[in-house]
């Protein structure tokens, strides 16, 4: 009853015209309303998006600024710290780096001004003038050092050099304190405005939604697109870009992760760490586009060779790593290893050319704490976690490392990590493996250049060529450091390849000048293993076009008796390319008569402890003498090291010495401070 009169009252009061009208009034409002939904939309949209670039560049630039105070920071304590060291033990080497941190500060101060505000600018003008202040005063003490006058340059020390450098410090403090404070600032304001977007996003299309359909269709296309766009850079992050495959930050959270469900089951896991041999010469040779096609196709086909649930990934250059997270009784690491030895041997087709790899592989594999027995596990020579060592998947990826160097040097294709084998090393050891590895790659070792001269005339008759590394962070790390590294490892043949070429670089520059001088070179014993070693040292001097007499290689007695055969197999290819071969430390090792009529040696070095000692210790001085008839008579040159004084080498002239080399001549010389030396020793013979 209430309906029907509701209705018939409607009928009466509503005409046809004004619900018409109505109809009208409503549409126009539906699509005015559109247009202002579409208008704030697209005005929030256009905000959102120009505020989240103006915070996202500010952020950028403040970052930059402060990497490049970082880097004056660095660079100035670096500074600070070579000018102590040269007080200490003044070397050509260290003003040298003082100088490339002077030019390394000068172009972060640089980089200061162009990124920085007005302030910033001022304040690099000030660290550049107090840096001056600083290095006047340094470039004092540095001549007092060199005039020894130590008590000169302590005092030069303490009231020039210090509070310059204090002053720098006191400007550069405040203005890094104040680039990080505005990146932080930047920082919040980018997640504020992140916050305040989360919140206003699903506002903005909820009106839309509730007011027409296109609306919701409009908003769910964008976000569809912002979802994709987030899911695209995750993804970015956690991939190799070349590739596609999952990077060294992805493959490592899965190898954790793998680790926690093996503590929870009896199953194992395998990391693999392979590096690919001789690709360095197709990108020289070919080119990088060839290189990358390579190691694209390295991935496919690892992928391919593998299951679905394993893990392949590039964690940079041509190193690869693979996880296998279900080693069971049937698949275990080392077929594994074996399947991928396989199939990276055979023929890669990179854009028409054939090209032919070899892999060297590291296999560790874990045995889960609460695991089966030790005797059931699936692979050779697994590893237990240590009582004193969480396993993860930084200490897993050391130890394949390490099995890894293992196998290039034994060219076993790969080699499964095992601590009772000797292939425990310390985290320095591991983390100094593997910058040197890197370091062969960047240029980062040297050679300097100790005089060797006649012991009768005093002419320069040539050098030894001694390697230094010039770690970016460690500065100047003594081979004492590395070479044993090296030896252990197999990376020593490398390193010796690396010695050889920067050596006979120099010995064609010093030709071409008019100004040839015979370059030593010192083989380890490892090197004397090598069978490969004589074609390579060939080809080295093809390459460089140095003739054979130029280069020497030295040798210690213990390397020769570790397996003379093979070492006098490998002596006497080496001879017939027209090398000197010399004996190094000679007096300290083994070597029998026998051996030195036989191998084909040239020279014999008498061991530095005999020499330095020969003047107040008369036994060594009949050892001295005494080596020196033996070799003459087997006609053979003698070369003296470890000579300090005048008087040591006036000796050795009487006793008819051949050669002499210590430290009276001179120390181990960077090639420019070489050159110097020999000008100067020149020009003073000339008079």
């Amino acid at each position: 009853m209430i309906t029907t009169l509701l209705r018939s009252s409607f009928r009466r009061s509503v005409r046809p015209q004004d619900l018409d009208r109505r109809l009208v009034n409503r549409s126009r409002r539906a699509g005015a309303g559109v247009l202002v939904v579409f208008a704030l939309v697209g005005a929030f949209m256009l905000w959102s998006s120009q505020a989240t670039a103006h915070v996202a560049r500010r952020a950028a630039v403040a970052q930059r600024l402060s990497d490049a105070y970082d880097d004056a920071t660095s660079a100035a304590s670096a500074q600070a710290s070579l000018e102590h060291e040269y007080q200490l033990e003044p070397s050509p080497w260290i003003r040298e780096s003082f100088r490339q941190y002077d030019l390394a500060l000068a172009a972060a101060l640089q980089q200061v001004s162009r990124l920085g505000a007005s302030s910033d600018e001022a304040v690099a003008e000030h660290l550049q003038a107090q840096h001056v202040i600083f290095q006047d005063a340094v470039d004092q003490l540095f001549t007092a050092v060199d005039q020894g006058n130590s008590g000169r340059a302590r005092q030069i020390h303490e009231q020039d050099v210090d509070p310059s450098y204090n002053v720098f410090q006191s400007v550069l403090s405040p203005a890094v304190e104040a680039v990080e404070q505005q990146a932080r600032e930047n920082l919040t304001s980018l997640e504020r405005l992140e916050s305040m977007n989360s919140r206003l996003t699903p506002v903005v299309f909820l009106s839309g939604l509730l007011l027409t359909m296109i609306m919701a269709l409009i908003s769910g296309g964008q976000r569809r697109q912002l979802d994709a766009a987030r899911a695209q850079a995750v993804h970015d992050a956690l991939h190799d870009e070349l590739t596609g495959l999952p990077n060294r930050r992805l493959f490592a959270d899965r190898v954790d992760q793998a680790l926690r469900a093996s503590q929870r089951s009896d199953h194992h896991l395998g990391v693999l760490l392979i590096d690919l041999d001789r690709f360095k010469e197709v990108n020289d040779t070919l080119g990088h586009a060839y290189g990358d096609e390579l190691l694209i196709q390295v991935g496919q086909r690892m992928a391919a060779a593998l299951r679905r649930s394993d893990t392949v990934a590039r964690l940079g250059g041509d190193e690869f790593a693979i996880l296998v997270s279900d080693l069971t009784s049937e698949r275990t690491a080392e077929d594994v290893a074996a399947k991928l030895t396989g199939e990276l041997s055979r023929t890669f087709s990179v854009q028409g050319v054939d090209l032919d790899l070899e892999a060297s592989i590291g296999v560790v594999v874990n045995v889960p704490v609460n695991g089966g027995p030790a005797d059931d596990g699936p692979v050779a020579s697994p590893v237990r976690a240590d009582a004193d060592v969480v396993l993860d998947a930084a200490v897993l990826l050391q130890r394949a490392d390490l099995a890894m160097y293992v196998a290039k040097a034994s060219n076993l294709g790969y080699v499964v990590y095992d601590p009772g084998a000797g292939h425990q090393p310390s985290p320095v050891t591991l983390t100094l493996l593997g910058d040197l590895r890197r370091a062969l790659d960047r240029q980062e070792l040297l050679l300097h250049y100790q005089p060797k001269i006649s012991a009768r005339t005093g002419d320069l008759v040539g050098v030894e060529a001694l390697v230094r590394w010039q770690h970016p962070t460690r500065g100047l790390v003594h081979p004492d450091a590395f070479i044993p590294v090296a030896e252990r490892t197999g990376l020593i043949g490398s390193l010796t390849l690396h010695v050889l070429d920067m050596a006979l670089s120099t010995a064609r520059i010093w030709a071409d000048a008019g100004q040839a001088l015979p370059i030593a070179v010192n083989l380890s014993a490892r090197n004397l293993m090598d069978e490969e070693l004589p074609v390579q040292i060939s080809d080295l001097l093809t390459a460089h076009g140095v003739p054979a007499d130029l280069l020497h290689v030295e040798v210690t007695e213990s390397a020769i008796t570790l397996d003379p055969a093979r070492a006098g197999r490998i002596l006497n290819r080496l001879s017939a390319l027209g090398l000197t071969i010399s004996i190094d430390d000679f007096g300290a090792g083994y070597t029998s008569l026998a051996q030195l009529r036989d191998l084909p040696i040239d020279e014999l070095k008498i061991d530095r402890s005999f020499v330095m000692t020969m003047l107040d210790e008369p036994a060594n001085a009949v050892i001295v003498r005494s080596v020196i008839e033996l070799g003459h008579n087997l006609r053979l040159a003698i070369v003296a090291e470890g000579v300090e004084t005048a008087e040591v080498l006036t000796t050795l002239s009487d006793l008819h010495c051949d050669i002499a080399q210590g430290y009276f001549i001179s120390r181990p010389l960077a090639p420019v401070d070489f050159e110097t030396w020999r000008q100067t020793r020149e020009s003073n013979v000339s008079r």
